[in-house]
């Protein structure tokens, strides 16, 4: 059985009008992706295990939280006890098509201090034997500077030892300092040297370094010595560079006609294709499957749709 480790945060979030009616249920980038790479696997021969590497509080919140990520198959002996913090908070508000905008609480969130918990030594320990390591954007955005080197450093001892490295750059620019984009710059310069898959989006990208087209963006990550590059375009389905083979295809989707909510359309792709990947190694075959999953997840309300329409969409899986 191969082993994934998905470092990052869950917070709670609160989906909405203010004031209004209000639903209330959990997510967060990496916690999704992983809840949706559990549900991507085969039926008849599960053969991954998911581990989720965060710190959460002590309450009753964060224990009904890992109780049904465990309900999920998310292996949670990885998540830290923290007794003095509490999982953040998000509130998101949605447009008439669908697009997203949010509200954070989570400067004292249990998953920003991960690095500092007493036992994190432990949890670096059990990194070693994962053959994947997955993190994103948003999982070195909220950690402290120097925690973040700290991370950045471990990272890159893994990959040293053989351990796969993933990294979806999800850029949230209220996360980063206004410095005209130095700092997650030479964050995500670091980040890019020790990755072997990246699974990144090109608005990301472009926000970030300016990008004029999504090629532009797979030669720039080669460049930092990236093997395989991802790049995720929507409705245009995604652009990949493989760059020990030399090769640049894309991988088509169908269109979303009917687009309700698209919260969790990058968490979901990297899901679908994360469970196609480490099962089969085949990347076009894994790009199929993340863009069927994305297209369904984008069409109900919600970080983490229903298990059923989930199920659906697997049956059209490669």
């Amino acid at each position: 059985m191969k082993t994934i480790a998905i470092i990052g945060e869950c917070m709670i979030e609160l989906n909405g009008k203010p004031f209004g009616e209000m639903q209330q249920t959990f997510g967060g980038d990496t916690l999704n992706a992983a809840i949706y790479l559990c549900r991507s696997q085969r039926d008849s021969a599960p053969d991954l295990s998911v581990k989720y590497v965060t710190a959460m509080g002590s309450e009753p919140l964060s224990q009904e939280m890992t109780a049904r990520w465990k309900q999920e198959g998310v292996d949670t002996s990885l998540v830290l006890n923290d007794t003095k913090r509490s999982p953040g908070l998000y509130l998101i508000q949605l447009d008439e098509q669908g697009e997203r905008t949010f509200l954070y609480w989570r400067d004292q969130s249990a998953a920003k201090y991960l690095v500092q918990h007493p036992v994190f030594a432990q949890v670096t320990y059990a990194l070693k034997s994962a053959d994947m390591v997955f993190v994103s954007g948003i999982s070195l955005a909220i950690l402290p500077k120097q925690d973040r080197a700290q991370m950045l450093a471990l990272l890159a001892q893994l990959r040293d030892s053989g351990v796969e490295i993933a990294f979806d750059s999800n850029y949230r620019p209220a996360l980063w300092p206004d410095d005209n984009h130095q700092t997650v710059q030479s964050a995500y310069r670091l980040m890019y040297r020790t990755t072997d898959l990246a699974l990144v989006t090109f608005e990301d990208e472009q926000a970030i370094w300016g990008d004029d087209t999504p090629l532009q963006t797979c030669e720039r990550l080669a460049s930092f010595g990236v093997k395989t590059v991802v790049v995720k375009l929507g409705a245009n389905g995604c652009l990949v560079s493989e760059l020990g083979a030399n090769e640049l295809y894309n991988v088509s989707t169908t269109v979303v006609e009917n687009v309700v909510d698209t919260t969790s359309a990058g968490d979901s792709f990297n899901g679908g294709f994360l469970a196609t990947y480490l099962e089969t190694s085949d990347i076009k075959q894994a790009c199929h499957n993340g863009n069927v999953l994305a297209g369904e997840v984008i069409q109900h309300k919600g970080a983490i749709i229903s298990k059923a329409y989930t199920d659906a969409a697997k049956n059209k899986f490669k």
